[in-house]
């Protein structure tokens, strides 16, 4: 099986930071607005727009424009998609790749 690393990458270096894995950890509950998340960090609006951009970016979060402000949703299919992509690099199969390496 020819796995296509690359598209993962922007995922895994998403939630390599603390403040982007505590949003998902919030957005796990449903939609919310750019200014309810931003009430529970000692950030700036501008930061917080950096850390939705990448999470955005990578497909992790989905963002709808409201007036000024923007909500956020977790993309759950984004979301399994990277789990059952993790669970099948770290499992052991036939076609693993350590396999033809060791042969």
């Amino acid at each position: 099986m020819n796995k296509i690393y690359t598209k993962y990458v922007p995922v895994f270096k998403a939630i390599s930071d603390e403040t982007r894995l505590k949003i998902l950890d919030m957005l796990s509950c449903g939609e919310m607005c750019a200014c309810d998340i931003l009430e529970e960090f000692s950030i700036t609006q501008p930061t917080l727009s950096y850390h939705m951009k990448i999470l955005a970016n990578c497909g992790l979060v989905t963002a709808v424009h409201d007036g000024s402000w923007v909500r956020y949703t977790l993309n759950t299919e984004k979301a399994d998609e990277v789990m059952l992509f993790l669970k099948d690099i770290t499992s052991d199969k036939e076609t693993c790749i350590c396999r033809k390496v060791n042969k």
